[in-house]
């Protein structure tokens, strides 16, 4: 009889978890993989930006491994604070197994949970369709296309989007 792999937990991500969650983005950064945001972050920027107050970190483990992360903040310009900004991120090597779902899932009912009313992603690859099927999927809008605004060391400049989901 084999033994159950053990089950994917989400929880609220801790100063402990910043190494593993640093190996994460470099991990994505090293890989064919967009990112979100610059990859040009150094590991203390990384961390201050990843842990500063007034934010929502979560991250989702197996057994000891941290599979993937998301942070919700408030959206730099919203003085009102209800529109949460939001970012994820999932180790290339577990892509494919619903880590980034659950993730997506678990920040809108958390987002939900602390007031907001909408969620943004202000800056989403182009040319990741499986990121953006997954948004639209969970009831995302493309609201705005950034021509140009991302490098793909291949591709070239490519667009970026911003996306938008109503909470309430």
């Amino acid at each position: 009889m084999q033994a159950a792999e053990p089950s994917m937990d989400i929880r609220e991500a801790q100063e402990s978890d910043l190494e593993a969650m640093w190996s994460i983005h470099t991990a994505v950064a090293d890989s064919d993989l967009p990112l979100p945001f610059s990859g040009d972050l150094d590991q203390e920027r990384f961390c201050a930006l990843w842990s500063a107050p007034g934010q929502i970190v979560a991250v989702a483990e197996e057994g000891p491994h941290l599979l993937g992360m998301y942070r919700l903040a408030m959206e730099p310009d919203d003085g009102d604070s209800h529109i949460a900004t939001a970012c994820y991120l999932v180790r290339p090597d577990v892509r494919g197994r619903g880590v980034g779902r659950a993730l997506v899932q678990h920040s809108i009912a958390r987002a939900q949970d602390a007031d907001f009313a909408e969620i943004r992603l202000d800056y989403v690859p182009a040319n990741d369709t499986s990121a953006l099927t997954l948004f639209e999927e969970l009831g995302f809008e493309i609201i705005e296309t950034l021509p140009g605004a991302f490098h793909h060391p291949q591709l070239g400049q490519l667009a970026a989007y911003v996306l938008q989901r109503f909470l309430q």
